[in-house]
């Protein structure tokens, strides 16, 4: 039995005449859908797998669908004849371009056994030099087999094909399966005893020798180091810093990748011309005080050291230079020179040093990328991605990341072991420096390129091109900063229709809904009659700056469910902000939650605050006509009925519709009322979404949120912040239901819109649960659908109404929201949080009745 050994993410070539069984083997051994045929690709393209008039055609298709699985990293198996050198050329090039490792399979069998199984197949009617000539191709071109492929398998005869198997063989780079947690440790440069600080500080102990050496460490946690590369060079003990590296990583408590100062040091090891410069000669020196058996486990582990480590099921990757995403887990030469050295332009700056083109900025991976290389003053996020070199050797500092808790640990040089070329705090790169990076905002690629946004909470949601683009053109006119643009809240689906007389919506449905999902318990909050405002609110201005990039003193924003500022004026966002801070520092929040800020949802009072023209166009101007006309048309009616004119019910008719008009002009004047800057405003904040590193949007339950906000209302002496009364509502009690239904009736009598019904407690098994659904007072409604929507044949025809487009776009759009928040805290980019945020804007595109 012959064991073949093949990538598991490459390419695979079959090589052999026809007849040698190829198809078969591919059969056996491999995936329906991992098989490319070429004569599966003549039959799409001619509808005859022997039209050899489409041959040309067919591998044109063959190829672009080979290069598509490559790109996406499958392994992929060509069944074709391959026996032409230059036919497994094409192959190869698109091999190279995607940086996959590629096999060959040879099925090598006597003419007579290919000549016999080709006549008993119907289809095939092959001339009788076919075969011979093939054979012959073949054995030219088995010469050059190995100088095309990394592997070649030959299997001679029809028995050992037969006795093959196939096993896999994983990338060296990729180590998936380890999970963590990992240290990350930057460029040490030969700077052992800074190392030595580091990993201490991180919770390493450290094993030493009889004479006193550091010969490895391990974490009683059982976490793993990670090093960045350039352990060696500049500093005074590279020995040290591999000695210790190599005892870690031998004992399966580190890995290592490989540094441009590692892999030069192998070349100057052994033998090779190098040029002595940028601390290779202190490396050498240092190397020649030690044993010779020391110094030859040093060139074969350094030697021995790969580009990158994909890891923790590829949401990590560590390499020295960093690695655009297309090279992760791939393998090449050129996958390797990035890796070491990064990308350049091919200039140099005015010391000399190469002009490194800014890859980051353009990173849009979904995985992390922490690097080192180039030496920047303090490691900070750019696009997902982190430079860890923080210059120890050149008196800057040595820096770790604690993987994933995305916390940075350092500790300073002892001094400057090596003068730098380039100051430390000198620009790098292309379009270096700036408070405002470019890189952090939403491109329009990253929009129209993508069929949609991936959530925890719904896996993707998909986006509309045109929606997305008439969302492009409000955001990129209207919204505020984009920096503070961290959420947009979703939509809510109204309560199921009720059936009974006069309501089109009532408490009953909306309980029944949570019940029938298997909810024991809801919170019925109080439903303001004001417009949405999501507050972005920063301690100080240092926190702005620090953690938005805000540097124009402002501290925070608020803004409509469009994105847009609630006030055109800057100076009143300014007072509405101060009076939020000064409730939350009296409530001991900044502390207890651990933040230097807050994302809050809110309801801001009163409703014309913001709708003013909309009530004096639409609403205010359909009150005052019909007010104006209908008292005329009934006292016309009752004159002609006064002269013995039949006019049957339409007096009475007109009387109930004037009646209408005054009560729906009494509806919308509840929720309008005089401001005066801030005297007549109102918030009242209903959930605390986000704070440095949390997300407590789903994380916290309701009573959680209700009670952080009776809190801020408790300490806001001013009235601004007021409360949200709430009621929670246990399902399996009729008591309970009465109770919150007569609540219901009592508000929305008075002067309330009506409520929200929120599930509490630990949703069922169907995570299909809306998150809340409104239950508005008939009243209210009144506003919503016309003065007469009330009248039972009106009502009747109203209950038609479909909600399934409105829930599923409110699921989405919650869905999204979460998402934008689980980004923001988790320190992503700020276009990764946009992508979600754009979608829920985009979202409120779709055709959907605006009065549900």
């Amino acid at each position: 039995m012959t064991e073949i050994r093949v990538p598991e993410m490459g390419l695979v070539v079959l090589v052999g005449v026809t007849g040698s069984g190829k198809s078969h083997f591919a059969r056996k051994h491999f995936k329906p859908t991992q098989v490319i045929s070429s004569d599966y690709c003549r039959g799409v393209v001619s509808d005859d797998e022997n039209d050899q008039s489409a041959t040309g055609d067919a591998f044109d298709l063959l190829h672009y669908i080979v290069a598509t699985r490559l790109r996406r990293g499958l392994l992929t198996v060509v069944d074709a004849t391959n026996v032409q050198s230059a036919a497994r050329q094409s192959l190869l090039r698109i091999a190279k371009d995607h940086d996959v490792m590629s096999a060959a399979i040879v099925l090598d069998v006597p003419e007579s056994v290919a000549a016999e199984r080709n006549a008993v197949r119907p289809d095939r009617n092959l001339p009788p030099h076919v075969i011979p000539r093939q054979r012959r191709e073949l054995r030219r071109g088995m010469r050059s087999l190995a100088r095309e492929f990394r592997r070649v398998h030959v299997l001679t005869g029809v028995e050992e094909i037969d006795a093959a198997t196939i096993a896999y063989d994983r990338a060296w780079n990729d180590r998936r399966e380890l999970t963590g947690p990992f240290d990350i440790v930057g460029d040490v440069h030969g700077c052992r005893a800074e190392l030595e600080d580091l990993l201490a500080g991180l919770g390493y102990e450290i094993d030493r020798d009889a004479q006193g050496l550091a010969v490895g460490a391990n974490h009683p946690g059982g976490r793993t180091a990670v090093f960045v590369g350039d352990l060696v060079d500049r500093g005074p003990d590279s020995p040290g810093v591999l000695r210790l590296v190599m005892g870690m990583v031998a004992d399966g408590n580190a890995l290592c990748v490989s540094g441009n100062h590692e892999a030069k040091l192998v070349r100057a090891l052994r033998g090779r011309k190098v040029r002595v410069a940028h601390g290779l000669a202190e490396s050498l020196e240092q190397l020649s005080a030690v044993p010779d058996e020391f110094r030859d486990d040093a060139l074969r582990f350094m030697d021995g050291l790969i580009s990158h480590y994909v890891l923790d099921g590829g949401r990590l990757v560590v390499a020295h230079a960093g690695l655009k995403e297309e090279y992760q887990g791939r393998a090449s030469g050129r996958v390797r020179s990035f890796a070491l050295y990064g990308d350049t332009t091919g200039e140099t700056d005015e010391y000399g040093l190469p002009v490194r083109y800014p890859w980051a900025r353009d990173y849009r991976g979904k995985a992390m990328v922490v690097y080192g290389h180039t030496p920047v003053p303090e490691a900070e996020w750019v696009n997902n991605t982190i430079c860890l070199d923080t210059g120890a050797v050149f008196g800057g500092k040595l820096t770790a990341l604690r993987y994933p808790e995305r916390e940075l640990v350092s500790v300073p040089a002892q001094q400057v072991w090596y003068e730098p070329t380039r100051p430390l705090n000198a620009p790098v790169g292309i379009g270096a420096g700036g408070a405002h990076r470019e890189d952090e905002v939403l491109k329009i690629e990253d929009v129209l390129g993508a069929q949609g946004v991936e959530t925890r909470l719904m896996g993707r949601v998909a986006v509309r091109e045109e929606n997305a683009l008439a969302a492009l053109e409000v955001m990129s006119r209207f919204a505020v900063d984009p920096r503070w643009l961290v959420y947009l809240p979703p939509t809510m689906a109204p309560a199921e229709t009720s059936q009974l007389p006069g309501y089109l919506e009532h408490p009953a449905e909306a309980l029944a809904a949570y019940r029938d999902k298997g909810c024991d318990r809801v919170v019925c909050e109080e439903k303001h009659m004001g417009s949405r405002a999501v507050v972005v609110v920063c301690r100080d201005a240092s926190v702005a700056a620090d953690r938005f990039g805000v540097n124009d003193g402002t501290t925070g924003a608020i803004y409509t469910r469009t994105g847009r500022s609630f006030f055109r004026e800057p100076s009143r966002t300014t007072e509405v902000l101060n009076r939020i801070r000064s409730a939350i520092g009296a409530a001991g929040l900044w502390e207890e939650l651990g933040t230097g800020w807050l994302v809050i949802d809110s309801e801001l009072l009163p409703w014309s605050a913001k709708a003013m023209d909309l009530i004096r166009t639409q609403y205010a101007a359909t009150g005052a006509a019909a007010r104006a006309s209908l008292p005329m048309a009934s006292d016309l009616l009752a004159r002609a009925e006064g002269r013995g004119l039949d006019v049957g019910g339409l007096r009475k008719h007109i009387d109930r519709r004037a009646a209408n008009a005054s009560r729906f002009r009494d509806a919308y004047a509840r929720y309008c009322w005089t401001v005066d800057g801030l005297t007549g405003l109102r918030l009242a904040p209903f959930q605390i979404l986000a704070g440095e590193g949390r997300s407590w949007a789903v994380a916290r339950d309701h009573e959680w949120h209700m009670s952080m906000a009776e809190r801020l209302a408790d300490h806001d002496p001013s009235g601004f912040v007021q409360r949200t009364v709430s009621v929670i509502v246990d399902l399996n009690s009729s008591e309970s239901e009465t109770a919150v239904t007569g609540w219901w009736e009592k508000l929305t009598a008075e002067s309330g819109e009506g409520m929200v019904v929120k599930p509490l407690g630990p949703l069922p098994d169907d995570r299909r649960v809306q998150p809340g659904v409104k239950c508005r007072g008939p009243e209210y409604l009144r506003i919503i659908y016309g003065p007469d929507y009330g009248e039972p044949e009106n009502l009747e025809r109203l209950r038609g109404r479909s909600l399934g487009r409105k829930r599923s776009l409110a699921m989405r759009e919650h869905a999204l929201g979460i998402e934008a928040l689980d980004r923001l805290t988790g320190g992503e980019p700020l276009w990764r949080v946009h992508q979600a945020v754009f979608a829920v804007l985009a979202l409120e595109s779709e055709p959907v009745d605006p009065r549900l």
